[in-house]
C-alpha cells in the first residue's frame, strides 16, 4: 500500500499560471511545453509528485531558479517539470547543528537571511537570482571562493528524494560523516550535477570543523567590497596589447594559485567584449576593510596591465557586502537567445591562443554582433586545497575559468552565431581535439555552465568522452551512486551521469 502524501499544486496547460511556470528559463531558443508543472513546497508534496510520474511512467525534470544555459529541463520530451521555487526556507536546523536552506532559495535570498540573521554565508553564485538547488549541486562557487572554497566545501548534508528500482518514492537525508550508510548520495551532489539522482529539497551547510554557535558555523563575509575596475577603449589596444592583457591576467593566476598567499584575497575577471561591444574591462575586488587591500588591487592592475601602452579608465567603488551581492547583473529579467560554452585552465593561455582570441574579436569581415564575449576568471586559491577526490568536484587544479557567450534575438540567426561561439572553443582547444580534455593539459569544463555540445558526438569530440570533461576521474563513483539511488533512470538529461553498463533505466 503506498503512503499518501500532500497534494502537490498542479497547473497544467489551461490553466493561467502555466505560461509563467513553464517559461521560467532563461535561454529563448528553447520552447518548453511540459505537459504539466507540478509546484512543491514541502517534502511531502515532492515526495507526491515524484511518486504519481514514476507511477505514470513520466519524463520529469526539476527546476529550482530557471537559469540552466540548456535545455535539461526544457526538452521537449520532458512531460511534468517539478517547480521547486517555492521550496525557499532558510533556518538553522538544531537537529542537524548546521543551516537549512530550500533548494527553491534563490542565491540572493539565502545571502540575505544568513548575513542579517547570523553574520555568516556560503561561498556562492555572483547572481543573486539563481537557485540554490541546482548551483550547489554542481559545486557552486564564486566571489568568495579563492579566499573560502567552493559552496560544496561547506555542505554538510542533504535531504532527497528517490526512486528505488520497484519504483517506490521515499526521501533521504544524508550527510558528510563517514560513518553515514547514505554518505555517497551526499558526495554525489558535491559537484555531479543537478537532476541526476533525485529532487534535493533542502541542502545542510556547515564548514568542516565548526562546532559552536550558529554565527561561528560559515564563512563571515567581508563588511564591504573594494572594486577596482580599469578599462581599455578597443582603438587604443592592438594586437599585442591584447595578447599582453591576456598572457599577463594568466600568469598572475598561475603565480597566485595558492590558498595562503595574499593573492586569494582577490576575485579577478577579464572581459573580452568583440569590437563595438564595448571596452575590453578588467575588474578585481577584495575585502575592504583588509589592511592592504588598496595596494593589492593597484599591484593586480598594474601588473595585468604591463605591456599596454594605453593608460586605462579606472573606477574604484566601496561597496556594503550585502549591497554588492544583491545588486542584479547585466542581464537580469532580459530573456533572449544564447549559448555559451566554458573550460577550466590549468594555466592562462598562451601567446597563440591570445591571438585566436583576438582575431574572433575583431574579425568584422562575416560576424557582426557586438553581444558576444569571452571571459576569464579566477580560481584557485582555497579552490584547490580540497582533493579532487573529496568532493564530486574534480576540477582542484585549475587557476582560471574561461567562458564563452554570444546573445542574440532572431531565431533565423541561431546557425551564424552558433558556428562563432563553437567555431572559436574549437580553435582555442585544438591541439587537445577541439574541447578542453584534462588528458592533454587542460581542466575540463564546468557542468553549472552546461554546454550541451559536449555530449553530441557531432558537435564535441568523438574521441574525449563528455564525462571525462564534468566528471574527470570521478565518473564511476558517480555511476554506483546512480545505479544505487536512481536504478531506473528516473531523473536524467543530456548531461546527466549515466547508469553503468548493463544497470536497468526506466
Amino acid at each position: 500500500m503506498r503512503t499518501t502524501w500532500p497534494d502537490p499544486v498542479v497547473v497544467d496547460r489551461g490553466d493561467p499560471r502555466y505560461a509563467d511556470l513553464a517559461g521560467r528559463g532563461i535561454n529563448a531558443r528553447f520552447s518548453p511545453s511540459p505537459e504539466r508543472i507540478r509546484v512543491v513546497a514541502t517534502t511531502g508534496q515532492t515526495l507526491r509528485a515524484v511518486q504519481d510520474a514514476v507511477d505514470g511512467g513520466e519524463r520529469i525534470a526539476v527546476r529550482s531558479g530557471g537559469h540552466c544555459f540548456e535545455s535539461l529541463v526544457d526538452d521537449p520530451a520532458i512531460e511534468t517539470v517539478l517547480d521547486v521555487s517555492e521550496m525557499n526556507s532558510v533556518h538553522y536546523d538544531q537537529e542537524f547543528g548546521a543551516f537549512s536552506v530550500g533548494a527553491g532559495t534563490t542565491l540572493g535570498a539565502m545571502y540575505r537571511t544568513l548575513f542579517l540573521g547570523y553574520g555568516v554565508t556560503v561561498p556562492a553564485g555572483r547572481c543573486p537570482g539563481v537557485g540554490v538547488g541546482g548551483h550547489v549541486a554542481g559545486g557552486g562557487g564564486g566571489a568568495l571562493s579563492r579566499r573560502h572554497g567552493l559552496s560544496v566545501d561547506h555542505l554538510y548534508g542533504i535531504e532527497a528524494v528517490v526512486a528505488d528500482d520497484l519504483g517506490r518514492v521515499r526521501s533521504v537525508v544524508a550527510t558528510r560523516e563517514e560513518s553515514d550508510p547514505h554518505r555517497d548520495l551526499w558526495w554525489a551532489h558535491t559537484g555531479g550535477g543537478g537532476g541526476a539522482f533525485g529532487v534535493v529539497t533542502r541542502y545542510l551547510f556547515r564548514t568542516p570543523g565548526a562546532d559552536g554557535a550558529p554565527g561561528t558555523l560559515l564563512p563571515a563575509p567581508p563588511a564591504a567590497i573594494l572594486r577596482r575596475t580599469a578599462r581599455w577603449d578597443w582603438a587604443d589596444v592592438d594586437e599585442a596589447a591584447f595578447i599582453a592583457l591576456v598572457r599577463n591576467f594568466g600568469a598572475w593566476h598561475e603565480r597566485n594559485a595558492g590558498a595562503d598567499g595574499p593573492g586569494a584575497l582577490l576575485d579577478n575577471s577579464l572581459t573580452l567584449p568583440r569590437t563595438g561591444g564595448g571596452p575590453i574591462s578588467l575588474e578585481t575586488a577584495t575585502d575592504a576593510t583588509h589592511p592592504g587591500a588598496q595596494e593589492l588591487t593597484e599591484a593586480f592592475l598594474a601588473e595585468v596591465g604591463r605591456g599596454v601602452a594605453a593608460r586605462p579608465e579606472v573606477e574604484t567603488t566601496t561597496t556594503p557586502w550585502l549591497t554588492a551581492v544583491l545588486t542584479p547583473d547585466e542581464y537580469d529579467g532580459v530573456k533572449g537567445r544564447f549559448k555559451s560554452k566554458a573550460a577550466f585552465l590549468r594555466a592562462g593561455p598562451s601567446a597563440e591562443q591570445a591571438a585566436l582570441l583576438h582575431r574572433r574579436l575583431t574579425d568584422t569581415s562575416g560576424y557582426h554582433n557586438p553581444a558576444a564575449a569571452v571571459y576569464l576568471l579566477s580560481h584557485g586559491g582555497a579552490i584547490n586545497r580540497v582533493g579532487p577526490r573529496e568532493t564530486a568536484t574534480a576540477h582542484r587544479d585549475a587557476v582560471l575559468k574561461a567562458y564563452w557567450s554570444v546573445f542574440w534575438w532572431d531565431g533565423r540567426e541561431d546557425a551564424t552565431h552558433l558556428e562563432w561561439v563553437r567555431g572559436s572553443y574549437r580553435e582555442v582547444f585544438a591541439d587537445a581535439g577541439g574541447v578542453p580534455d584534462p588528458a592533454r593539459g587542460y581542466g575540463g569544463a564546468f557542468i553549472n555552465y552546461a554546454d550541451a555540445d559536449l555530449a553530441d558526438p557531432r558537435l564535441g569530440c568523438a574521441d574525449v568522452p563528455w564525462h571525462r570533461l564534468y566528471f574527470r576521474d570521478n565518473y564511476a563513483e558517480l555511476q554506483r551512486a546512480k545505479a544505487r539511488w536512481d536504478p531506473r533512470d528516473v531523473f536524467r538529461h543530456a548531461l546527466s551521469v549515466r547508469l553503468p553498463d548493463g544497470a536497468a533505466g526506466g
